[in-house]
């Protein structure tokens, strides 16, 4: 069960409003790395995992915290639309500096939300579902989370570089050093279940079905060979169970495709059409 206190986890005070800053806060709340996809995706870590232990409570505990970030950059984003003009366009095209502030605000912050946050990006598009991970296999989870952390937190550094406000910088900062936790904690597990089960996702499908001649072969398919100076070219595998094969000029394995026509009902362009080769009736005769 959840239970909510009213006191945040931590301020949320801009010193002044700023429409066009609580426009660019939307997307580390509802963008694709923002506080809403991290919440959901690790609390859908946790409640699918099949059993107890500290794998699901630390998804928990953290999913709940993310939470607690939903409602700091919710109220944020509201007290800085707190007095910003929303009057008509018109009064505030003969006011450059009205104007110019109007020409960076969301619209939707006056008309739909009433000057509150919203589950979407900075640029509106809204929140969905699919930015978030929740496979069943923690290894792959775990790395989809630090990659979540590590964007979010690039995007939450970013912000913080773009404003002057002291109580706005206040609230980044803390949300930056969560991120740091989030990131190495992310990082503690990955290394304690690739200790576990190797480093390879998922490690139970049976090796001896996959082509093993080419599990450690990096193919060169672009014009030059940089890529052969890299650690991933030579010497052995991170998994411990192979050793990297570069391929210079790599050849085809497989004759080229040729699909069949599709049945007529299907309406595709004619073969003929498509060959050149074949004679094709205009639909008038």
């Amino acid at each position: 069960m959840f239970y909510h206190i009213k006191e945040l986890q931590y301020h949320a005070k801009p010193e002044r409003p700023d429409p066009v800053f609580a426009k660019k806060l939307q997307e580390v709340l509802g963008g694709q790395f923002g506080e809403i996809t991290v919440a959901m995706q690790y609390l859908f870590q946790g409640w699918n995992i099949r059993g107890d232990g500290k794998y699901k409570d630390l998804l928990l505990d953290t999913g709940t915290e993310e939470l607690a970030h939903v409602e700091m950059l919710a109220t944020m984003i509201a007290r800085l639309l707190d007095g910003a003009p929303a009057g008509d366009l018109e009064e505030a095209a003969k006011n450059p500096v009205i104007g110019a502030v109007l020409g960076g605000m969301n619209p939707q912050h006056a008309i739909v939300s009433g000057l509150g946050a919203m589950p979407a990006d900075s640029v509106g598009y809204p929140w969905n579902g699919r930015y978030m991970i929740a496979s069943g296999n923690l290894l792959a989870d775990f790395r989809a989370n630090l990659n979540a952390e590590s964007q979010g937190r690039l995007q939450v550094a970013r912000l913080y570089e773009q404003t002057s406000d002291r109580g706005v910088k206040d609230m980044l900062s803390w949300l930056l050093a969560r991120d740091t936790m989030h990131q190495n904690q992310w990082m503690a597990a990955i290394a304690e279940l690739e200790e576990k089960e190797g480093k390879v996702v998922p490690s139970t499908f049976p090796r001896q079905l996959e082509k093993r001649q080419v599990s450690y072969t990096l193919f060169n398919l672009s014009l030059g060979e940089d890529s052969a100076l890299g650690r991933w070219a030579k010497g052995p595998t991170p998994d411990g169970c192979g050793t990297f094969q570069y391929v210079p000029h790599p050849k085809p394995l497989a004759p080229a495709p040729h699909l069949p026509p599709a049945p007529p009902y299907i309406f595709d362009t004619p073969p003929g059409v498509v060959t050149g080769k074949g004679p094709f009736v205009p639909p008038c005769h």
